[in-house]
């Protein structure tokens, strides 16, 4: 048994973030990591290969359970275990969205406006376009943009002017509308992970203790207060105490089991599993959000597309489905290849050269809900995140695709595109919304299952103190309360930035 004043479980965006500024504060840190160290392995340094990780060696596993709305398939959910979380897996994008995003959270949770969370994204960013008043520089994560973008990026940035988008220099400047240059965590070339940004250059800190390969089964909680966790170490469980708190940074899918596996939860869901009730919170679990993508608009290739260049992408697009809408709510992006789920691989083969587009919805309206069906750690869940439950999704999600399939038929594209390859023909009405759920997947984007807010079913307060308990924060996807337009790695960093501050005044 050992004694820190702070445990940190998780080594993600929000993880490393809480973990480095902490350590900086003088406190005496244990950072408890499930996976493995993961430097120096190669697989996940090359920025190319990230689409192989899914269902490896650094990957939970997980997977949304199957709905007729997206023809009974079941859908993966790459989540990154390794130091570093999903950062060290993803896709790589620093992509923050809009100011309206931030904006909403404040509504439910004062506090969380964008001019209040500006400063924390700031202070995490070495961005490569230098310190300005939206941007960063010096901080702990460096973020770039293509050098030399593979020839579908390019197009899709003409394709984007041409179908009346304006072009930015920064989507992460005033405006995010229109067609830009990917902001990536690549550094010289290879991926720079939360664990090489905010963990490397501390690890020999002697008020930090990282413990890798080392699943946590419960936080322990001595009355009303948290007081250390269970965690297997050299195939034993473990007792590792803290002094002044627990932060649970294990993401939106881990967060939430370890809640419910230490008594924190829905009752019923409690009574069921043969786990004592602790505390009695009825939102752990539920307003589960992602982004759903179309995987993807394929179009057989005039050219062979080469060897991949940066993420395999290299530019984003963003527009209205409805201009009557305050902000953008569609996004698509390049792809240097094929991109298909294996219902559409069976269905239309895709052989030969190709390129692709996804199209996906970054302001959708559906919610679903994660239940823990064993008391055993790491058992199975029933995750849902009922894609295209509500219908306005499906609708802007066909217009996604129209959009797409009109811009890669205009002169942008002339030189490389050979043809409609999946689905092989434009579509309208019942076959284009088939398509639409034949090909439906995930950006990976699971939040809010533990969602933070002033109100008394929310899990979280808005400083991210688990409402009811002493010395229990959380500080990863899990708080968000309303899904912002964008990829998650950007505000959970931001997250866990201002979780550091919160635990540091409070505890």
């Amino acid at each position: 048994m050992a004694t820190f004043d702070f445990i940190v479980v998780g080594s993600g965006s929000g993880g490393s973030a809480v973990t480095r500024r902490l350590v900086e504060a003088g406190a005496e840190v244990a950072l408890v990591e499930a996976g493995p160290p993961g430097f120096g392995v190669e697989e996940l340094d090359d920025p190319a290969r990230w689409v192989s990780l899914a269902k490896g060696a650094y990957d939970w596993g997980h997977d949304y359970a199957p709905t007729d709305r997206v023809l009974g398939r079941v859908i993966p959910i790459p989540r990154g275990r390794v130091l570093g979380g999903s950062t060290a897996t993803n896709a790589m994008m620093w992509y923050r969205g809009h100011p309206l995003d931030y904006d909403r959270w404040a509504d439910t949770s004062p506090g969380w406006s964008f001019a209040e969370c500006l400063p924390a994204f700031k202070r995490s960013e070495d961005w490569e376009g230098g310190a300005s008043d939206l941007r960063g520089s010096g901080g702990p994560l460096r973020i770039t943009r293509s050098p030399d973008p593979h020839p579908v990026a390019a197009a899709m940035l003409d394709g984007a002017a041409e179908m009346g988008l304006p072009i930015l220099d920064d989507p992460n400047g005033p405006s995010n509308e229109g067609g830009a240059l990917s902001n990536l965590n690549i550094s010289g070339g290879r991926r720079h992970s939360a664990a090489d940004g905010y963990l490397r250059p501390i690890l020999g800190a002697a008020n930090l203790t990282l413990i890798a390969d080392s699943p946590v089964i419960r936080v322990i909680l001595n009355g009303d207060r948290a007081t250390g966790i269970v965690h297997r170490l050299g195939g034993r469980e473990v007792v590792s105490e803290a002094r002044l708190g627990v932060i649970l940074a294990a993401g939106a899918i881990e967060t939430p089991r370890l809640l419910v596996l230490s008594g924190i939860g829905p009752e019923d869901d409690l009574k069921r599993l043969g786990i004592a009730v602790a505390l009695s919170r009825r939102g752990v679990g539920q307003n589960l959000q992602d982004h759903p993508l179309v995987r993807a608009v394929n179009c057989r290739a005039r050219v062979p597309m080469g060897r991949p260049r940066d993420n395999g992408g290299g530019t984003i697009l963003n527009w209205t489905s409805d201009p009557a809408l305050p902000q953008a709510d569609l996004h698509a992006f390049p792809v240097q290849g094929r991109s298909a789920v294996p219902a559409v691989l069976d269905r239309y083969g895709l052989d030969g050269d190709l390129f692709a587009i996804g199209p996906g919805l970054m302001r959708s309206h559906s919610r679903g809900y994660l239940r823990v069906l064993t008391a055993e750690p790491e058992g199975p869940l029933e995750i849902q995140p009922n894609f295209l439950a509500d219908p306005r999704d499906l609708a802007a999600l066909c217009r996604a695709v129209e959009f797409v399939q009109d811009m890669v038929e205009g002169p942008a594209f002339a030189h490389l595109f050979d043809g409609h390859a999946a689905p092989s023909a434009r579509l309208s009405g019942g076959d284009l919304e088939g398509f639409v759920r034949l090909a439906c997947s995930t950006f990976f984007h699971t939040c809010g299952t533990a969602r933070m807010g002033a109100d008394d079913d929310a899990v979280c307060t808005p400083r991210l103190a688990v409402r009811g308990l002493r010395g229990l924060w959380i500080a990863d996807a899990s708080v968000i309360p309303d899904i912002p337009s964008c990829n998650t790695h950007a505000p959970v960093t931001m997250i866990g930035e201002r979780a550091a501050t919160f635990v540091l005044e409070d505890a």
